[in-house]
């Protein structure tokens, strides 16, 4: 029997085309490359709590293999470059593949399949690119899509007997009426929506992303990880506040803060956790305070008490709310490419002399 290596995202596309194998009795072991920026498999709120129901289900294994560092250097300095975010989906594609090749040699699988669809992505999924893709990781002419294969060249499990050309499919474009159709047929049921699962694709994070790669070219991975939650604030090149923004966002940043900076919050009301961290930060506790009472349930009075802990220690200090001025001015966000220049101070006085920038949305959330 054929032995094949699939690559899964648990998505529909990659889903189907293992079903593909399967039919034609090929022995597929897929394997879920995992990154920093794609869904945490171990989240059951983010992901499916089974997120490979169809495994269970077809009677696939599945190798979870995490990109780590690597994945990590190509987001930085991607040969190919980013897509419209801080995608890097060619050089993210060929990583995957070499990484591929390398356990279909330690199982003696014959060839690799994959749920690409000839144009549905317009950077990754071109004719051109898929050339260069296969080219760059090693594996010409061993790379099968099941999905599209009747619209390229025979591959090298075609010509040599292992798959029937005449039992896959030519399927293209961004239509999904195709996938579904397939689905039903082989009776898959269990799938999530289609959608983009990376965060780099994502136009706010990519531009948190870019922004702290801006000041830390080496971030930790608690860092990279915090990207996910809250709301995120500058106050200067080596100092940054997070704002949870509901309990479960306040947990989160709480687990990381511990012992590796300030946390802030406002006792007897409604309070996000705020977590305060960098070389500087001390010498913004107060502005750090008046953004945790800006989001608290105290948010209408003139003075709100904020506790602020840090290790063992803790006390309180009492600031107004912070005001729209204050938050437009270190917000990390999109809306500051439009703004005028945001002056990053420095000590115990950064409230003050604030510069004011316009807000076309009427409002700061």
């Amino acid at each position: 029997m054929a032995k094949a290596v699939a690559l899964l995202s648990g998505g529909l596309d990659s889903t189907l085309a293992i079903l593909v194998m399967l039919r034609q009795g090929i022995e597929v072991t897929a394997v879920t490359f995992l990154t920093h920026f794609g869904c945490d498999i171990s989240d059951s709120s983010s992901c499916s709590k089974n997120p490979f129901p169809a495994a269970e289900k077809f009677g696939f294994k599945v190798k979870l293999c995490h990109l780590a560092d690597k994945f990590i250097e190509i987001v930085k300095n991607p040969y190919f470059g980013h897509g419209r975010n801080m995608n890097p989906c060619i050089d993210c594609r060929i990583l995957m593949l070499r990484e591929a090749k390398e356990f279909m040699g330690m199982i003696g699988a014959d060839f690799i399949v994959t749920g690409e669809v000839l144009g549905q992505r317009p950077m990754s999924q071109r004719r051109d690119t898929l050339h260069v893709i296969d080219r760059e990781a090693g594996l010409r002419g061993y790379v099968l899509r099941p999905l599209s294969a009747k619209l390229f060249a025979p591959t090298v499990p075609e010509k040599e007997g292992f798959v029937k050309r005449d039992r896959l499919l030519a399927i293209s474009g961004r239509s999904r009426k195709p996938q579904m159709a397939l689905a039903e047929e082989l009776g898959l049921t269990d799938f999530p929506a289609p959608a983009g699962g990376c965060l780099l694709t994502e136009p706010n994070f990519a531009y948190r992303l870019r922004e702290l790669l801006g000041h830390d070219p080496n971030p930790s991975l608690d860092n990279l990880r915090l990207l996910r939650f809250g709301r995120h604030f500058r106050f200067s090149p080596r100092c940054k506040a997070i704002v949870g923004r509901d309990e479960k966002e306040n947990e989160v940043i709480a687990s990381f803060a511990e012992k590796r900076g300030y946390v802030l919050h406002v006792k007897g009301v409604g309070s996000p956790i705020v977590f305060l961290s960098g070389d500087d930060s001390a010498d913004y506790i107060t502005l750090a305070a008046s953004l945790c009472a800006r989001y608290s349930d105290a948010r209408n009075l003139s003075e709100v008490e904020v506790t602020v802990g840090k290790a063992a220690d803790s006390w309180r200090i009492s600031v107004p709310p912070a005001t729209d001025t204050l938050v437009g001015n270190y917000r990390i966000g999109r809306r500051e490419r439009a703004s005028i220049k945001v002056r990053l101070q420095s000590g115990p006085d950064a409230q003050k002399d604030l510069i004011p920038r316009p807000d076309p949305s009427g409002s700061i959330c």
